[in-house]
């Protein structure tokens, strides 16, 4: 997993999916004008991804006031995150990993176990990226209840 102090890779690019169609972009265009909260999460439309998108949702006022802009990113495809999007009325872009390089440079992609059965998947983390492409803090093993509020908290 990237650490504190650590760059993000410059060459890095998914699917940002937003108000507009969705587009082909460099990373280093989401945290060029202020510093990002990159949070990685593994499905839409479940349970705890869901929980975790509203805690965004329902604080991105102080976020943004905080000066922070918010993407979340998993491997769900631009139709999911657009249908995850407008039913949840998400203030902000989701990030379609189509390559799976970001979550992979992330470290976040890792073998899960659910009832003694492993697979590949998603590690719900966050990282707040600064507008160097440094990484600042990193959250690992969050509560999707209170995890905006917990970053404000720490920043």
């Amino acid at each position: 997993m990237l650490a504190v102090g650590k760059k993000v890779p410059a060459s890095l690019t998914g699917i940002l999916v937003g108000d507009g169609s969705p587009t082909k972009i460099r990373l280093s265009e989401l945290y060029k004008k202020s510093p990002l909260i990159l949070y990685f999460y593994p499905k839409d439309n479940t349970p705890g991804c869901t929980t975790e998108a509203l805690c965004f949702r329902d604080n991105s006022a102080a976020l943004k006031k905080a000066g922070l802009s918010v993407v979340g990113c998993s491997r769900d495809n631009e139709k999911s995150h657009q249908k995850f999007r407008e039913k949840q009325n998400l203030p902000f872009p989701l990030l379609y990993d189509d390559t799976g390089k970001i979550t992979e440079a992330f470290g976040v992609w890792a073998e899960k176990s659910m009832y003694g059965r492993k697979y590949m998947g998603i590690l719900r983390s966050t990282f707040v990226i600064d507008t160097t492409g440094k990484i600042t803090h990193v959250f690992e093993k969050v509560s999707v209840k209170t995890h905006a509020l917990d970053i404000l908290k720490a920043l």
